[in-house]
């Protein structure tokens, strides 16, 4: 014969209260660790955050109202225990083109590579490669500038002396492909600085497989754009921009 357990008024009270207690403390843990946006975000959404932020800091820029930031001995000591910099910027090595200063950043916020020409050679690449692999950076910025020299350089020919030829080799594709389009003079130029920062942020995923896995695996973004030295405002470059 089965046995009946027999749930007194009492008995059913405890049981009653004892979930009540299970549920706020489960409701009480939710609270005290919610789960937030960022947690969830994915590296594609945390690079167009970045964007953003970066072109926003641009227009501070660009209004001549950049924003406080901390430069003190106490941003400096949180440094020291590592770095976590929200994009990867190669840039031209122009002095007038300092890409913390255009986009309105402090220490510790950017990866910046710079180069003539905003080129990609094997140290460039593996600068790079580093910032995207091992500090997990989720956007890489490619950015040419106004009146490059070194674009300047590989348009009007030559013999390039010592190790600048090695610049101009990276250059000339986009010089060749711009030429073809019969413009001269400064449009030439600009198509060129243009093309080439297209070409440059195209070619990374072709020469690094680190660059092209995580690009895959949609963990990187990469984007070109175009500084203006007259103005201080960045231009974001689409494919069409690319002759």
């Amino acid at each position: 014969m089965k046995s009946r357990i027999r749930v007194t008024p009492l008995v059913a009270a405890a049981l009653l209260m004892s979930l009540a207690v299970s549920a706020n403390r489960s409701w009480s843990a939710e609270k005290a660790h919610p789960v937030t946006t960022e947690a969830v975000a994915s590296p594609l959404m945390k690079a167009d955050e970045t964007l953003k932020k970066l072109m926003d800091g641009n227009q501070h820029f660009v209004s001549g109202q950049p924003a406080q930031k901390d430069i003190g001995s106490v941003r400096r000591t949180e440094l020291v225990k590592g770095q976590s910099p929200s994009a990867v910027v190669l840039s031209c090595s122009d002095s007038r083109v300092p890409p913390e200063l255009i986009f309105d950043q402090g220490l510790g916020d950017l990866f910046v590579i710079r180069v003539a020409g905003n080129v990609a050679d094997p140290v460039a690449l593996g600068s790079i490669e580093y910032a995207v692999e091992h500090i997990h950076v989720p956007l890489i910025i490619v950015m040419g500038h106004d009146r490059c020299g070194a674009v300047s350089a590989t348009i009007q020919g030559g013999k390039p002396e010592g190790n600048i030829r090695a610049i101009v080799r990276k250059i000339a594709p986009a010089v060749r492909r711009v030429k073809t389009t019969g413009k001269k003079g400064d449009d030439l130029l600009q198509a060129a600085i243009i093309q080439n920062a297209w070409n440059v942020a195209t070619a990374l995923t072709r020469e690094s497989k680190i660059i092209k896995h995580l690009v895959d695996k949609k963990a990187l973004k990469i984007v070109a754009a175009k500084y203006s030295l007259e103005t201080g405002k960045v231009e974001l470059l689409e494919p069409s921009k690319g002759h």
